[in-house]
């Protein structure tokens, strides 16, 4: 890589992570507070709208230009979800002793986003392949 397409590269990464760092946190906001029950719908919804995001990106595969997935793959998936996140609000509901809320958003976060990632890969592989 030059040095030009490494500035390019590292700039069109820096749009997408704000991009996706600003609609984490709106999403979160506005799910919050529509549901104050305590726990993380809103990292759940991003974390599980990131992963199917990037499944289907994954899926797309050659079909996509590079610097599109650099864009949405790397810059906004990667600002979007967040383990950082998803880990404190799990041991947050453990301190609180709400130890079933904090299991269901383990499962919830870990069967959910993988599920979404395969499924969006699976789906988008077979369009660009044209099988059906």
């Amino acid at each position: 890589m030059t040095g030009g397409s490494t500035l390019i590269t590292v700039s069109v990464v820096m749009l997408g992570g704000a991009l996706g760092a600003v609609t984490r946190y709106l999403v979160d906001r506005a799910v919050q507070s529509r549901h104050e029950t305590g726990f993380p719908l809103g990292t759940l919804l991003v974390n599980l709208a990131g992963s199917l995001l990037l499944g289907g990106l994954t899926g797309a595969g050659a079909a996509l230009a590079p610097v599109v997935h650099e864009l949405l793959a790397v810059g906004v998936c990667g600002a979007l979800t967040t383990y950082s996140t998803f880990s404190f609000e799990t041991w947050r509901l453990g301190e609180q002793r709400r130890i079933g809320a904090a299991v269901l958003n383990v499962l919830a976060t870990v069967l959910g986003c993988v599920a979404a990632a395969f499924t969006a890969y699976t789906l988008v592989s077979m369009l660009v392949s044209g099988g059906a």
